[in-house]
């Protein structure tokens, strides 16, 4: 059973740092792709970023100056590095998986690529 679980969130003011981190289990694959999402209250859900086994990654433009997406494949833990955080970062950030998919560009920025979803962790920015 795959399972993702959200680490790292908090209360920061702005300027400041986080790195989140996803602990993901049951995949029974060596490749596979994952990728960070947010949603902000009252908004949509949106692409952070995405990376693949390969060390494919796809950042959005919005943040892309700002975080950092990485893998450590022997723990299959995925992270996010969050620099330099704004007032519209605060949302809550989610991890996906879609074991045994390669995906690269704009896919790995697609919600629908992903079939497996954590609970998510809460980033608050204060100004």
């Amino acid at each position: 059973q795959v399972q993702l679980v959200e680490s790292g969130g908090g209360s920061v003011q702005s300027g400041g740092s986080l790195r989140l981190s996803c602990a993901a289990s049951g995949f029974v694959y060596a490749t596979y792709s994952m990728g960070w999402f947010r949603q902000a209250p009252g908004k949509e859900r949106e692409a952070v970023a995405g990376t693949t086994t390969d060390g494919r990654t796809s950042v959005a433009e919005s943040v892309k100056s700002r975080f950092t997406i990485s893998l450590d494949k022997g723990k299959n833990t995925l992270y996010l590095q969050m620099n330099d955080l704004k007032v519209e970062d605060t949302a809550m950030y989610y991890c996906a998986g879609a074991p045994g998919k390669y995906y690269f560009g704009d896919a790995l920025l697609d919600q629908s690529s992903y079939g497996y979803w954590g609970q998510g962790t809460k980033v608050t920015v204060s100004a």
